[in-house]
């Protein structure tokens, strides 16, 4: 460690000032010098003046002797202060560690006064995590179309490779859409929160979307279900209340499976407190089509809120690619891009088994 300010005055006390008193015979030398002046050819006056000259050295040794005391009284205060800094950083590396102790505990010491617990500034939480979240007995939605010209934008089967490619063109747009996400591709989970965070609405779609094992019987519907919200869960912290079933509740192939299933999942999915969404406008993508053909599909609409099925699959490129254009669209005949919430308008098709 670099030597403090009181250990070098105290070097230089003993260097300079301790050890020439210690070891001189004073008053040997004195007397030496006395015979010198004396037996001198010095002037008289001179000689005469030989007491002022002893006062003289006296008063310069008396001032070498105080400022000596003085850088020990300095360097004692430093040496305080390195003791001080020494202490400090021991107990800063010592932090870590009790932080981590406290931590690991769940309550507090015995004895201790709970007014000592420190004040921790309360986490902000988004409104939409309350909001969205499902509740037993809250079904959401409104079946009032209203006047306002509105598109409802949602994306089916991501997160995917193009998930991210989808969020760049909304941001560009300043649109909010819908993602009712699977966990088809559990590598991109991280795009639901990244989507979230931007300002949309996730759904549920299933986690498999494996029709045979989601509409095997009316359990499988809901254990793929909830695979799906605590995957969502995950990423935002709560499971939400939209939903959307794969093929819609309209679907047909469910009877393949189960016989009647849909008739009952369409009540059963409300009594848990989830809502259904299906649409009423489609790009078409859910088949083969050019970027063109998806473009004319999706702007071929006209009524007032519109709810638009698009993919978010990684083979849905040409999706991507015609996003750009509907938006556009749209924009242009006085559409708002809306993301689903507890007030948005409910499309619901016939139920078809």
């Amino acid at each position: 460690m670099k030597r403090s300010r009181w250990e070098e005055a105290r070097d230089w006390f003993i260097l300079v000032i301790w050890k020439p008193l210690w070891e001189k015979d004073w008053k040997q030398e004195g007397r030496k010098a006395g015979e010198k002046v004396r037996n001198s050819d010095l002037p008289v006056q001179w000689k005469s003046r030989k007491k002022w000259i002893l006062v003289a050295g006296l008063v310069i040794c008396a001032a070498f002797v105080l400022f000596g005391a003085y850088l020990l009284l300095q360097g004692g205060e430093d040496k305080e202060g390195v003791k001080a800094a020494d202490n400090k950083n021991q107990e800063q590396s010592q932090e870590p560690n009790q932080k981590q102790d406290q931590n690991q505990g769940t309550g507090l010491e015995e004895g201790s006064d709970q007014s000592e617990e420190v004040n921790t500034v309360p986490e902000v939480t988004d409104p939409r995590d309350a909001a969205f979240a499902v509740q037993s007995g809250n079904v959401p939605g409104t079946f009032e179309a209203g006047d306002e010209k509105v598109v409802y934008l949602t994306f089916d089967d991501g997160p995917s490779r193009n998930t991210e490619r989808v969020l760049e063109i909304l941001d560009r747009y300043q649109v909010k859409a819908t993602f009712f996400i699977t966990g088809q591709w559990p590598e991109y989970k991280a795009m639901i929160k990244e989507a979230y965070d931007r300002g949309h609405t996730i759904g549920l779609h299933t986690y498999s979307h494996d029709y045979a094992a989601v509409y095997s019987s009316v359990d499988a519907y809901f254990q793929d279900l909830w695979a799906a919200g605590e995957l969502v869960k995950e990423q935002i912290g709560y499971v939400p209340c939209f939903i959307r079933f794969p093929g819609g509740a309209s679907n047909t192939i469910s009877a393949n499976y189960a016989q009647g299933i849909m008739t009952q999942l369409v009540s059963l999915v409300q009594e848990q407190g989830f809502q259904y969404y299906d649409w009423n406008a489609s790009s078409g993508d859910g088949g083969v089509c050019t970027t063109e053909e998806l473009i004319q599909n999706s702007t071929s609409y006209s009524q007032n809120v519109i709810m638009l099925l698009c993919h978010d699959s990684g083979a849905k490129d040409n999706t991507v690619e015609a996003l750009p254009a509907i938006i556009e669209y749209f924009q242009s005949q006085g559409y708002t891009f809306k993301a689903i919430d507890r007030e948005s308008y409910v499309v619901h098709h016939g139920v078809n088994n």
